[in-house]
């Protein structure tokens, strides 16, 4: 069974965007397998199906948007949980 999807900061979304929308291969860190693993790859596609967001590498890879600890240098630790509404 795998864990709930959680949602990821809406700014750290951006950012994903941005760079998909880049077309650049980036270097990544993704947690997998309890452990952080880097690659280097390009988003080619960002989707959410049943509540799961995801993105779609140049590889055919599929990785949850949660499961990303750092695209580009920019970690998503750097933003809060949560996006506050101005």
């Amino acid at each position: 069974m795998s864990r709930p999807y959680v949602p990821i900061n809406c700014e750290f979304h951006d950012v994903l965007e941005t760079v998909a929308v880049q077309r650049r291969s980036v270097p990544m860190v993704i947690e997998a397998d309890a452990s952080e693993h880097a690659l280097h790859a390009r988003i080619v596609d960002i989707t959410a199906h049943d509540g799961v967001e995801t993105m779609r590498l140049d590889d055919g890879r599929i990785v949850r948007l949660d499961a990303i600890v750092s695209v580009d240098g920019v970690h998503r630790d750097a933003f809060p949980p949560t996006c506050t509404v101005r």
